[in-house]
């Protein structure tokens, strides 16, 4: 015989959601995980070290992450919902079917409350760090730029080697101002940076170089040709440096989706689980 919500005695008042299993499964879980965090965090910085040419590649090590991220939310996960669905009071007089989803809604909501604490935390806590190291890579940056630009010229005119071009002498002088020769010539460089000299442009740094330290023309043509292998390799570094954080960043995004997705679902057998063993014993 089935019964409706207000036939069941005791029922009706009762409410669909009871948060005190809820609240106390979402604190074990993200204690359990700030705990075996920490654990990884310390054994990550175990295996690395500055000094010694033996670290683990970022591959490895994003690899690595992941398969602690899984473990995380694998224990985590299973304590949190296992005690929301354990802890939660058993209703008789109800179906076993509403019983279970109740057991394990329980736990997949002590899962969710547990991730937005740890997602608060983190972010919250992590926001003055990430700030200052904002700050301090700007600063790093702009201070590159601005060397950059302080050896181009003038900071913030963009039309400098525009200017140069107009009035560049035939014959560069072989005497003058060093530092206005220099500062042509950084303006030319800044140019090949992010793509190719022009070849009126390296003739005319051949120019200038073989004038200015005397060399003869193969001698000048092989230093200026160095000095821009070096500026083109130090740019495909930075490039390959930026792609290689790209694509760990985003494998690393993948695979925390991947483990709150794997702790959701093992979240809701442990909370099943728990509600199963509460009405046996």
């Amino acid at each position: 015989m089935s019964y409706s919500a207000t036939e069941v005695p005791g029922v009706a008042h009762r409410p669909g959601m009871t948060w005190g299993p809820v609240l106390g499964g979402a604190a074990v879980a993200t204690a359990v995980t700030v705990l075996l965090l920490a654990l990884g965090s310390g054994f990550g910085f175990a295996s690395v070290s500055p000094v010694t040419g033996g670290n683990p590649s970022a591959t490895t090590f994003t690899v690595l992450a992941a398969v602690w991220l899984l473990i995380v939310q694998w224990v985590s996960s299973f304590l949190g919902g296992y005690l929301a669905g354990r802890l939660r009071p058993g209703w008789g007089g109800v179906h076993k079917d509403e019983v279970m989803f109740r057991d394990t809604a329980s736990g997949f909501v002590a899962w969710a409350v547990a991730s937005l604490i740890i997602v608060f935390a983190v972010s919250s806590g992590a926001s003055s760090l990430v700030g200052g190291a904002g700050r301090a890579i700007a600063s790093v940056a702009s201070s590159a730029v601005g060397g950059a630009t302080q050896s181009a010229g003038s900071a913030g005119d963009p039309t400098g080697y525009l200017l140069d071009s107009m009035f560049r002498p035939t014959t560069p002088a072989a005497t003058g101002n060093t530092a206005e020769s220099k500062a042509e010539a950084g303006r030319i460089l800044a140019t090949g940076a992010t793509g190719t000299i022009s070849q009126p442009d390296h003739d005319y740094l051949v120019q200038m170089v073989a004038a200015r330290t005397g060399l003869a023309q193969p001698a000048a043509t092989q230093r200026v040709d160095d000095v821009i292998g070096k500026e083109r390799q130090a740019f495909d570094t930075a490039k390959q440096a930026a792609e290689t954080a790209r694509k760990t960043a985003a494998t690393l995004a993948l695979y925390t989706g991947f483990s709150m997705l794997v702790g959701a679902f093992i979240a809701c057998v442990a909370g099943a689980l728990g509600g199963r063993q509460r009405d046996t014993y």
